[in-house]
């Protein structure tokens, strides 16, 4: 666990193709079911601070406790997803930690002087997320996500299914 943000919740993996990505993690490895959002509908992203028209698909696993999280970029916004393929990277991008505290989480973790690369919302309200650029190792940019909402309550639903998953429909488009 970390000190300093919590247990790492989530494995978040950039991919160019989330189909195949999605046939391996179900097929190879046997970790499923993946509730997939081809197009992911994200509120006020921000790269740098700066609006960015993001355009993303995701499909969401658990692994135990932990969720596996795979996305494809579908545009050329900026964004930390294209910043890690440009670089030549495919594979694990970042580490997310949950929080039910988010404006106290962020406020201690800006003093600490960790740097916001991009934010944004998913699923309405307490859906808030930032990406903390962490520098220098690939796949260790942190996601703090809030889970305090409807978000919360949909990835509590993932890890339940995940546990008595007998390999049935193992892609379940959302």
């Amino acid at each position: 666990m970390s000190r300093i943000f919590g247990p790492v919740r989530q494995n978040g993996y950039v991919v160019r193709d989330v189909e195949a990505a999605m046939r391996h993690w179900t097929q190879v490895l046997g970790v499923g079911p993946f509730f997939y959002f081809e197009r992911v509908p994200i509120q006020d992203f921000r790269y740098r601070a700066l609006p960015s028209s993001l355009e993303v698909s995701i499909a969401l696993a658990n692994s135990g406790p932990l969720q596996i999280e795979l996305i494809q970029q579908r545009n050329d916004a900026p964004s930390t997803y294209r910043d890690f393929l440009s670089a030549g990277h495919e594979g694990l991008q970042h580490v997310a930690c949950w929080t039910k505290s988010f404006d106290e989480d962020m406020e201690r973790v800006l003093k600490l002087g960790y740097e916001v690369a991009q934010s944004g919302t998913i699923g309405g309200p307490n859906g808030r997320f930032v990406y903390l650029l962490t520098g220098g190792h690939p796949g260790t940019i942190v996601e703090l996500s809030e889970v305090s909402g409807a978000k919360g309550r949909f990835f509590e639903h993932i890890a339940e299914v995940a546990q008595t998953w007998d390999g049935s429909q193992p892609i379940r488009r959302m």
